[in-house]
This record gives structure tokens, C-alpha cells and sequence, in this order.
């Protein structure tokens, strides 16, 4: 019986991680990234532990498996997190990498804010929260593309 257990745990493991959205956080990698693959960055500024809309385009289209799925394959997804909560505190080198993201990219401080850029970093477009099914707000950002 424990091995069932652990076949099914091992199994259920797996298969969650390999729909895991892969968000970087250093653009430098980012760009290599998107470069090496030939795939447009998506870089999203969020307050993910104060901004409502943050939240819910997390979990409306960040967090499904149907974006999830399709991200992997059609963008290097770049991830600049604004959390005020203590305990969500980012490292301070992690902090002043994404003040340096948002001073470039976001100099209107608007939450959340979604670039999608090649991978020199030229922008393509940009958007922000909208109430649209994953399908739809990937249609939105491959609009973008050239």
C-alpha cells in the first residue's frame, strides 16, 4: 500500500510542477533567455500581496494551466514583485533590480502593469489588468508581437 502512496505522490508531484509557471526575476537572464529561444519577454510588475487586480490577474490568468501551458512554450516570463507586507519583504538586491525595471518600464508606478517586450528589451506593448479569460489575454499580448 505504501508503495501506491508513493507512486501516486510522486506521480501527482510531477505533474503539478511540469505546469509551474517558470517567472524569472533577473532581466539579464530574461533576456538570454529570450534570446537563445527566440521568444518575446512578458514582464509584469505586481504588488502581489496589496494590489487587488495584481491578485486577480494572477489568479484569473497567471495561475491557469491553460496560460501556464502556453507560456512555456511562447514567452520568457519575468516577474517584478512589489510586496509591502514584512514578511513578503524581496531581498534588497532583488528590490533594487526591480526599482531599476520599473524606473525603465514603469515610470508611472501603475499596478499591475504588463510589458511585453523582444529580448533587447525594445517594447512590443503594454496592458494591465483586464477581465478576460487566459485565451483571450494571450490573444492581447501576441497582438503585441511583431
Amino acid at each position: 500500500m505504501k508503495k501506491y502512496i508513493v507512486l501516486v505522490l510522486f506521480v501527482v508531484t510531477g505533474l503539478g510542477s511540469s505546469f509551474a509557471q517558470d517567472w524569472q526575476t533577473d532581466f539579464s537572464k530574461a533576456q538570454e533567455m529570450a534570446k537563445s529561444k527566440d521568444l518575446p519577454i512578458i514582464l509584469v510588475f505586481q504588488g502581489s500581496d496589496w494590489c487587488a487586480p495584481c491578485i486577480k490577474l494572477d489568479r484569473d490568468v497567471w495561475a491557469t494551466n491553460e496560460f501556464k501551458a502556453y507560456a512555456k512554450e511562447h514567452y520568457v516570463m519575468l516577474q517584478a514583485d512589489f510586496p509591502r507586507r514584512k514578511s513578503n519583504a524581496l531581498p534588497e538586491e532583488q528590490l533594487n533590480k526591480n526599482k531599476a525595471l520599473a524606473e525603465k518600464y514603469n515610470r508611472n508606478g501603475v499596478f499591475p502593469f504588463v510589458v511585453v517586450m523582444n529580448a533587447k528589451g525594445e517594447v512590443y506593448g503594454e496592458t494591465s489588468y483586464k477581465k478576460l479569460a487566459p485565451k483571450e489575454y494571450i490573444n492581447e499580448m501576441n497582438s503585441f508581437i511583431k
